[in-house]
């Protein structure tokens, strides 16, 4: 293989990576809400990340469609067919959603992928506009392994005074993301 093309496989393997990992939770989400139980979700879809991975020298992203995570979609799509294989191969079992439910909850599971997609970078826009000092504090105590108490303990501080400032700083952080939503839906 030329170094051309190896240099071009790292990419498309970075691009993948960076892309799932973009992604994850709202794609797991979307899985779990096609299913009836949460038993096979990771299976679903560990076969959705396994076909993404296989197809995804197929997947193109549209330049005129800035605003529309597309590679969630695509993956949300995989994920669909792979819940409807999984519901036929499984018919026999009780809980079992017809093909025409497993479609509506698709289609809003969609809307609910992208909205949590959104809040999310809502939340890291917010975050990066906070102080170092701030972020860290807020982002500190949900570190396994951190607590107030142990945050108190180190800084010196009382810790209720650190939990009065880090209900302030959700506070400050939620006032921002709605905001934040609420320009998106506006704009």
């Amino acid at each position: 293989m030329s170094s051309g093309n190896s240099i071009q496989e790292e990419e498309r393997n970075q691009n993948f990576v960076r892309l799932v990992s973009q992604n994850d939770t709202a794609i797991r989400l979307y899985v779990r809400s096609l299913m009836v139980t949460n038993d096979g979700v990771d299976d679903v879809y560990q076969e959705t990340m396994l076909e993404c991975w296989r197809k995804f020298s197929t997947f193109r992203e549209d330049p005129e469609k800035n605003d529309v995570n597309q590679f969630l979609r695509w993956a949300c799509a995989i994920a669909r067919y792979k819940v409807l294989r999984r519901k036929r191969d499984y018919s026999r079992d009780k809980l079992v959603f017809h093909v025409e439910v497993i479609e509506r909850l698709a289609a809003g599971a969609n809307e609910q992928a992208e909205q949590w997609r959104e809040k999310s970078a809502a939340v890291e826009k917010c975050l990066s506009e906070m102080e170092d000092a701030s972020r860290n504090l807020l982002l500190s105590v949900h570190r396994p392994g951190e607590s107030v108490a142990e945050i108190a303990r180190r800084t010196g501080k009382k810790a209720r005074q650190l939990y009065y400032k880090i209900d302030g700083l959700r506070t400050i952080l939620l006032q921002c993301v709605q905001r934040r939503m609420l320009e998106d839906c506006t704009s």
